[in-house]
């Protein structure tokens, strides 16, 4: 099981990696947007997995582990997110950064809820 989430993790980060890259060169800019794309479809991914995976039976354990723990759990940062956060703060940028927080945890939370419904639309009203 641990293989599997390891390699997840590898490529969930270097996915990270590239996609923040692109994301915060194409911005130009100093705010972290390249992170917060990241998050919020990251979280948007893991809803649709974790919902697909509770409600099909057919999911191996090792597979979602792979997607769920390792993939997204690579793909994702709260550490840059946090960093982030205070690097703006640390530039005198409090509003920014309040800014940052308050869309990083708001529309991550919204990504997972309809990650969550698409895959309801997707494998049909499984329960919980």
């Amino acid at each position: 099981m641990l293989w599997y989430i390891a390699i997840g993790s590898a490529i969930g980060g270097v996915l990270r990696y590239q996609v923040g890259g692109v994301v915060q060169r194409l911005t130009a800019d100093t705010f972290p947007l390249g992170t917060l794309v990241v998050n919020i479809s990251g979280s948007f991914l893991l809803g649709v997995l974790l919902r697909y995976g509770l409600g099909t039976p057919t999911l191996a354990p090792e597979v979602r582990a792979f997607l769920t723990v390792g993939f997204c759990g690579g793909y994702t940062t709260f550490s840059a997110f946090s960093y982030e956060t205070v690097a703006l703060i640390e530039a005198g940028g409090w509003a920014r950064a309040a800014m940052y927080v308050a869309l990083s945890v708001g529309l991550s939370l919204l990504a997972t809820i309809l990650g969550f419904a698409a895959a309801r639309e997707l494998v049909g009203n499984a329960q919980l």
